[in-house]
């Protein structure tokens, strides 16, 4: 079993955690442990309403203790370090529907592990283990259209109470593009991760050993998002779909160039309660894409095809958000294909609402009962819907400082995870 917390997620896919108000300043001190970090704890702060009523700014430090690791045959030690940014949904001066965000993570992990052979049948052991830098920026321009909900809100902004959305009793799951909110946009992703454990892997041909190799990737990203749901934090009826186009031209300090297109379509269904729950809903997704640059009879290395996109990226399983009884990022492909469903009940008990001992509002909490199931694969055909992967877990949620924060475990063929995470894991 192994435990992994990666707090570090876009929150600019959230538009409407404010009302008109701007909240105080939040500081949370936090730790954990995971296996590619160690013990480790920093301090975070938040704050909703900076500058702008629908913004939201997340800033955090972090730290670990010494792990042992062994480098190219050398025992050493190497400790979690590092630092993460955030600011979402910036409205453009001059400007009544564009929108600016900003995420960046500078960041040191002592054992971090990869899949560079990830096929659906890969041998689980056929990992890189290594202590390495990961480091990331990337931002969203992101222009809300004149039609449904963003004609008189583009900024998304709703009024909450308890962790609920007020006054929503008529939205949701109607007319596509007629109602909900529209937006269209692009995104820049620049990434860098190194591998100081190089000898274990061959990374890249014609290293030498005074080298570390460095895998960089930068581009952008084309998108449509549609969200026609009651409450995009915590949905609870309705439908959201994303298509997405994203593409490395191979430029700069890139390592080579590759594309990915995907599409996601969420459902929600409202349930009824029981005696003891505030909301049930049933939440279903399904994941699908395909890297057309991915050629698999040619390899920059090893075991590393020529025009994939990193492990990171693309078709790949395996994590916080995709199959997560697997490892991080434990299956990539040409094409993938992902299903699950959710069943979410929010309690009538919360015992830290409102409690003077803790720093920030806990609203609700929340038990999930989720099964995921998916495959990668090296064509774009019904192989995809064959020998599927199988995961099954259970959740339990709050809302915290009116963001949703989830701490899973499940359980698939090669054991066990658990992941604490902000977001429902493809709500966003």
């Amino acid at each position: 079993m192994t435990a992994t917390l990666l707090s570090i997620q876009p929150l600019y896919a959230s538009n409407d955690q404010n009302t008109t108000e701007s909240k105080d300043w939040i500081v949370l001190p936090y730790a954990f442990s995971s296996a590619s970090t160690g013990l480790a704890g920093g301090i975070g702060v938040i704050k909703q309403g900076l500058l702008q009523p629908q913004t939201t700014m997340v800033a955090s430090l972090f730290g670990g203790t010494d792990q042992d690791v062994v480098t190219n045959g050398i025992p050493g030690t190497e400790n979690f370090s590092g630092g993460f940014f955030a600011f979402s949904d910036y409205k453009l001066p001059f400007t009544n529907r564009l929108f600016f965000s900003v995420i960046a993570l500078k960041s040191f992990f002592p054992k971090q592990k990869y899949y560079f052979e990830g096929t659906n049948n890969s041998n689980p052991n056929n990992a890189l283990t290594t202590a390495g830098k990961s480091n990331f920026i990337n931002t969203t321009f992101e222009y809300v259209l004149p039609i449904g909900e963003g004609l008189e809100n583009p900024e998304g902004l709703y009024r909450l109470q308890d962790g609920f959305a007020q006054g929503r009793e008529g939205y949701g799951n109607d007319t596509p593009f007629v109602t909900g909110r529209t937006s269209v946009g692009i995104k820049t992703f620049y990434k860098e991760d190194s591998f100081e454990n190089w000898s274990a892997f061959e990374l890249w041909k014609n290293q030498t050993s005074d080298s570390t190799p460095v895998w960089n990737t930068n581009g952008l990203r084309f998108f449509l998002s549609h969200d026609n749901t009651d409450y995009d934090l915590n949905p609870s009826r309705g439908y959201h779909f994303d298509l997405q186009y994203s593409k490395d031209f191979g430029k700069g300090d890139s390592i080579q160039s590759w594309d990915f297109l995907e599409f996601k379509f969420n459902k929600y269904y409202s349930l009824d309660t029981f005696s003891f729950t505030q909301q049930n809903v049933l939440a279903l997704s399904i994941w699908t894409g395909y890297s057309f640059s991915w050629d698999s009879e040619n390899e920059i290395a090893p075991g590393i095809a020529k025009n994939r996109p990193p492990t990171w990226e693309g078709p790949r399983l395996g994590g916080f958000f995709r199959m997560r009884g697997y490892e991080n990022n434990r299956f990539s492909d040409k094409a993938v294909f992902y299903a699950t469903a959710e069943y979410r009940a929010i309690l009538d008990y919360t015992p830290l609402k409102k409690n003077s001992l803790v720093p920030v509002a806990v609203d609700w909490f929340q038990v999930v009962a989720f099964v995921e199931a998916g495959r990668v694969n090296d064509k774009y055909n019904f192989d995809l819907l064959t020998d599927l992967k199988y995961d099954a877990g259970i959740s339990l949620r709050a809302m915290v400082a009116q963001l949703p924060v989830r701490f899973d475990i499940a359980y698939g063929d090669e054991g066990a995870n658990m992941w604490v995470m902000i977001q429902h894991p493809f709500d966003f």
